[in-house]
């Protein structure tokens, strides 16, 4: 919970200071999925997950949690899914590699090797960042629960924005056309 930082206005020779209440020991983690489809609009799908502060209990997303967004997503799209991923280690899971085999509307990319520049997901946690959640000391996790989900419920109104995650990424969905 401890609030992202940007830059501000403030009078010269006062540096602006957010306060923040003691850390929470509970931690909210999101996934999220950008959907693109040439003539259609773009969709943003996301998943947030609740962690208890439970002694040894998983503090992040686990394999079946993406596979079972892979699912929601090719539910609500009504169609076949790529994935484009970066290697986070439960992308590479053997157990996720093996449910994208064993289903023929999954096919799922890796990106290479740190290559946040090529990840469109990226953008969004940019304008969250920088947009709702700059500079803002939640008060507990359901106020910065609320600010998440308001904020990406914006993003996912917006399609222009969508579409300028991957405009961001430098990629296109039309293959180059040979000379």
């Amino acid at each position: 919970m401890t609030p992202p930082r940007a830059r501000t206005w403030g009078r010269r020779g006062h540096t602006p200071v957010v306060r923040v209440r003691g850390r929470s020991r509970r931690r909210i983690s999101v996934a999220a999925l950008c959907c693109y489809k040439p003539g259609e609009k773009s969709r943003m799908i996301y998943r947030p997950r609740f962690h208890h502060p439970l002694k040894g209990a998983r503090k992040s997303f686990a394999w079946t949690d993406y596979r079972d967004l892979a699912v929601r997503a090719h539910i609500q799209l009504g169609g076949p899914v790529v994935l484009v991923w970066n290697n986070l280690n439960t992308h590479l899971a053997a157990g996720m590699k093996q449910y994208a085999a064993e289903h023929d509307w999954l096919t799922v990319f890796q990106l290479p090797s740190y290559a946040p520049d090529l990840n469109p997901v990226e953008g969004f946690w940019s304008l969250l960042r920088r947009g709702p959640m700059a500079n803002t000391a939640f008060t507990d996790a359901d106020h910065l629960t609320r600010t998440l989900r308001r904020g990406l419920r914006h993003i996912q109104l917006q399609s222009p924005l969508i579409e300028g995650c991957l405009a961001g990424t430098g990629l296109s969905l039309a293959p180059p056309t040979p000379p």
